[in-house]
């Protein structure tokens, strides 16, 4: 298939071997400037300047690195932030940037200034472990909704539990009082009732790997035709990967806002009587993001393409939905030149006409087709002309 974007490397690794490129995160600020963050982990982390996460993919911790730039992507220049934290996700409200992560404990920056500079982080919950991946960030009716994962301590991977948290838009989201949070949905029950009719895997190929649920998406249905909209406003679908041992399958759950404030995560319970969990979603088994564009009334995702192969990082493909259903292949964006070299973990963001897109990436150096050595910048030109 015809490669449908452009390609430049945005980040490479000072020491492939030891230092990884991880989440990638994009997002158009004041003046379409973009501002693009990279999550460097890896024993070789030590080695960086400015500090690093206590808690990370390695004992020496992670550090977040920002990028900017102002002729749309052509050129790039670092701020001077360098962030102890790690699994990055930024938006943007009327206050200003911000930037959701960890070190263990779920943090918060922010950037009053286009991303120059950052603060220095501020806890919002510390009494769990924390995970996720840069997924979407839901602003609604004056309201921020995202969600972050935490660990249910089984000691096993994935192992982890989505949490909705929600606060006004115009608080100081760096106040941890602004902020609510659902309880944690244990996936257990019905990733075992899932395995009982062999949508998940009973053995994985490590001994420590269970199936699970994880890097979630929050998403507002605009489509009424869709089971998942849901016409009160009060509800979001939570869409995300399912480990499960299969391809193209993710998890759907649904987000909602109780009348007095509260939020709580459920599975859907669909007029016919239906109470989906486990859905056919391609690329489902590997991380994903998407976003809504209301010019094309559509969803556009960014996945990966396994190709028969469940592990597959190497193909990077454009998506589109009008329901989060049914999905309409646009086109490649890229494609990595061998085993090693994954384009994966993407984020995409509408710039204009064009849609643009952050890969965490790898060359033939990568020490794996997981530990990558570069942060690939993509840009898909006229993307709504791809429509077929």
């Amino acid at each position: 298939m015809k490669l449908i974007a452009d390609e430049q490397i945005l980040f490479e690794s000072p020491d492939p071997a030891g230092i990884y490129c991880y989440t990638p995160a994009i997002l158009v600020g004041e003046n379409r400037r973009l501002i693009a963050a990279v999550d460097l982990g890896g024993p070789g982390t030590a080695a960086l300047e400015g500090p690093r996460s206590r808690s990370g993919d390695y004992q020496a911790g992670n550090q977040i690195r920002i990028f900017l730039s102002d002729d749309g992507g052509e050129s790039w220049r670092e701020s001077a932030s360098r962030l102890p934290m790690m699994h990055e996700t930024l938006f943007r409200t009327s206050s200003g940037l911000w930037m959701l992560g960890h070190s263990g404990a779920l943090m918060i920056s922010r950037s009053t200034d286009n991303g120059e500079s950052w603060s220095a982080p501020a806890v919002l919950e510390s009494e769990h472990h924390h995970h996720q991946s840069c997924g979407r960030v839901d602003i609604h009716n004056g309201r921020v909704y995202a969600v972050y994962e935490q660990s249910l301590g089984n000691h096993s991977w994935p192992d982890v539990a989505p949490v909705l948290m929600s606060a006004p838009e115009d608080a100081d989201l760096a106040d941890p009082a602004n902020w609510t949070f659902s309880k944690r949905f244990d996936p257990r029950p019905a990733l075992a009732m899932a395995a009982g009719v062999g949508l998940c895997a009973t053995r994985f190929p490590a001994a420590y790997e269970t199936p699970g649920i994880l890097e979630t998406n929050v998403v507002r249905m605009h489509n009424p035709a869709s089971c998942f909209y849901d016409p009160s406003g009060r509800s979001v679908l939570l869409l995300m990967r399912a480990y499960t041992g299969y391809e193209n399958l993710a998890a759907a759950l649904r987000g909602v806002e109780l009348e007095d404030g509260s939020l709580k995560i459920e599975r859907y319970l669909l007029p016919d009587g239906r109470v989906p969990f486990l859905i056919p979603f391609p690329g489902g088994n590997m991380k994903f993001h998407l976003d809504y564009d209301p010019v094309s009334r559509l969803y556009w995702m960014v996945a990966s393409q396994a190709d028969g192969i469940h592990s597959n990082r190497r193909r990077l493909r454009l998506l589109y939905s009008p329901d989060c259903l049914n999905w309409t292949e646009a086109g490649m964006v890229a494609v990595g030149p061998s085993e090693n070299g994954s384009r994966h973990y993407a984020t995409l963001a509408f710039f204009g006409e064009d849609l643009v897109v952050l890969s965490r990436s790898g060359d033939r150096r990568a020490k794996s087709a997981h530990d990558n050595n570069l942060t690939t910048f993509h840009k898909v030109r006229n993307f709504r002309s791809l429509i077929g």
